[in-house]
């Protein structure tokens, strides 16, 4: 009786010839990487971003959390008063802020315009990973050099809003708001100052993405890195603030 069996073939790995006379040399799928001066293996590369990304998330949730803080005490302080020993009773002392309306427009407006560039960045960035071994062959370019400067379009839009804001301060000083005589406006200050402040630490982290990107670190997976989470970083700061200014202009 004729059986049947069936047959496996397995495929060896090509040998290829190597210079100088040397023999066959065997190559493999190589694993893990990262460090210096090569790249960043691709599975390393992807945790690595979720990693970090859910770093800045867990530091933004604090933020989160100061800011609402801020909003409840900036609601119930609203309905408060001072006791008046004279009449017997609470009297209010709240006065609504006179916003410098079209200066902070102004101001928000390029706080939108650097978060539209640095996003700009961040998939130059994505792109120029994705592409690195095709850019890797003589002769192949990625058309950079006829790339806009993102980042530091980003950077000069930031200083803007920060100089901006001083002008705001300077503005409602003008009017009669200062930190200390009026609740409303001790409130003003303390929120645009946090967000000013916020804002300013994401300025330190965009000048690192710029210096990463040109000079220090070589691998192109961490430059990846640094600008995507600077990036996102910068996408909050601008949607915060668009948060803070809706919250003084029509909650007050």
């Amino acid at each position: 009786m004729a059986t049947l069996s069936p047959t496996l073939k397995v495929k060896k790995p090509r040998p290829s010839t190597g210079g100088n006379g040397g023999g066959p040399i065997i190559r493999f799928p190589v694993e893990g990487g990262g460090g210096g001066g090569g790249g960043d293996s691709y599975p390393n590369f992807g945790e690595k971003l979720r990693r970090y990304r859910l770093g800045l998330v867990v530091g933004l949730a604090a933020v989160v959390m100061l800011f609402v803080s801020f909003t409840s005490a900036y609601i119930v302080r609203q309905g408060l008063g001072t006791w008046d020993a004279a009449s017997n009773r609470y009297i209010s002392d709240w006065v609504p802020l006179r916003l410098p309306t079209g200066l902070l427009l102004i101001n928000t407006l390029l706080l939108l315009a650097s978060s539209y560039t640095i996003e700009k960045a961040r998939r130059a960035a994505l792109q120029k990973a994705a592409l690195a071994p095709a850019l890797a062959i003589p002769g192949i370019s990625s058309g950079e050099e006829h790339s806009l400067p993102w980042l530091p379009m980003t950077l000069l839009l930031g200083f803007a809003f920060l100089g901006g804001q001083l002008l705001a301060w300077r503005e409602m000083g003008a009017r009669g708001f200062f930190l200390s005589n009026t609740p409303s406006g001790s409130f003003f200050y303390v929120l645009t100052g946090m967000h000013a402040l916020h804002l300013a630490g994401g300025l330190v982290a965009l000048m690192y993405a710029m210096a990463a990107t040109r000079y220090g670190v070589r691998s192109l997976e961490r430059r990846r890195i640094v600008v995507d989470v600077t990036a996102w970083y910068w996408h909050f700061m601008a949607f915060l603030w668009v948060y803070v200014f809706a919250l003084l202009k029509f909650a007050s």
